[in-house]
């Protein structure tokens, strides 16, 4: 009987694998991979696209389309569970997948305990497909009325929510909209004092208003309640208070990190099970934590290729090496960026065309496949 390989996840950390799926095929083994959208979305290039910087397509990756093409097969659909014991994945359906080898790139989620009731007008930044109905939503208030829009977070994914959210609203035939970020300390709190004062400037210069201090208890459409009881009135809210990993491998009784990740050793393999393998945002990284930037996944991409060919082939893992500092570009909506790594720190125009040119060659490389 063919060894069953299962892909739980088309994203950054499988990017090698899906490219090269066909190797796996053409040596009698099946393939399958689960996802939850036939296409992935590159979290990197997301609030360009908020922002009409880019467009969806140029933003994508078509999963389900190479996956076909390269021999396998897609199920449209998300994973709940994984009996790790019986070797089967359980989808959301009712239905589940049996595997020999499993690796799961089933990526983070943004927090829902403090938002009551539904999510009318309420957009979590994640996943990266929401804020196409986010777009077209302020578009479309936008284009009746000024509107009021609220981002609940300080990080580099509520400040780069912040400009290209500015830019949206500057669409012709749109009223330009008031903008606030409620941070619960400043903005970009584990960042270089540089980097913060380089967003403060850029943000602040149009007008976006930043209000420190903010313990949001409560997030409801239309109002957002402090702990304080003062309340703010928004038309539209973002959420974008930090991620945590898929609550999956909780769910499934597989050992993981103290966020709730995969635990993973150097192999980027379950630390109980050895035909269990991970990366990106859903691992915990039992050698040294890593942060939740997307520059380890990419990293990941080859060792994770390596692993599981060797682990069906009956070959030798090979370790992963996380590497030295990376670098982080922050993309502020207005064609200006903010660069960084190690004591490099400008921002301007020639940031945003850094990144632009990095991402679209990464995104270029990935969409040749399709």
């Amino acid at each position: 009987m063919k060894k069953k390989l299962v892909l739980a996840g088309g994203g950054h950390a499988h990017m090698v694998t899906l490219a090269n799926l066909h190797q796996f095929v053409e040596k009698g083994y099946n393939v399958t991979v689960i996802g939850p959208s036939e296409h992935h979305y590159y979290s990197g290039m997301g609030p360009g696209m908020l922002g009409k910087t880019y467009t969806p397509e140029q933003v994508r990756f078509a999963t389900k389309l190479v996956v076909e093409k390269k021999g396998g097969t897609f199920v449209l659909e998300k994973v709940v569970r994984i009996d790790a014991d019986a070797q089967i994945v359980n989808l959301e359906s009712g239905d589940s997948v049996p595997y020999d080898v499993i690796s799961c790139n089933l990526g983070s989620h943004v927090p829902r305990d403090i938002i009551k009731d539904g999510l009318e007008d309420i957009y979590l930044v994640k996943p990266i497909e929401r804020l196409l109905a986010a777009q077209e939503r302020i578009l479309e208030l936008g284009s009746r009325k000024k509107i009021t829009i609220g981002i609940i977070g300080g990080g580099p994914s509520a400040v780069e929510i912040a400009g290209n959210l500015w830019r949206l609203t500057r669409e012709p035939g749109v009223q330009p909209a008031d903008i606030k970020i409620l941070t619960g300390k400043t903005i970009m709190p584990h960042h270089p004092h540089g980097v913060r004062i380089k967003a403060q400037a850029s943000l602040k210069r149009r007008g976006i208003d930043i209000v420190e201090d903010c313990k949001v208890n409560e997030i409801r459409t239309g109002r957002v309640t402090e702990a304080s009881g003062e309340t703010h009135e928004l038309d539209i809210i973002f959420v974008a208070i930090g991620v945590k990993p898929n609550p999956v491998f909780k769910a499934s009784g597989i050992p993981t990190g103290p966020d709730g990740g995969l635990l993973v050793n150097r192999y980027l393999q379950s630390t109980e099970y050895g035909n269990i393998f991970g990366g990106g945002d859903c691992i915990y990284f039992n050698e040294a934590p890593l942060n939740k930037v997307g520059v380890f996944a990419v990293r990941q991409n080859p060792v994770i290729y390596h692993n599981l060919m060797a682990t069906l082939d009956g070959g030798n893992l090979q370790p992963f090496e996380p590497g030295g500092d990376y670098l982080l570009i922050f993309n502020l909506g207005d064609g200006t960026g903010i660069f960084h790594k190690r004591w490099v720190l400008f921002g301007g125009r020639l940031a945003f065309f850094v990144k632009d040119y990095i991402d679209r060659k990464f995104m270029k490389t990935f969409q040749a496949i399709e």
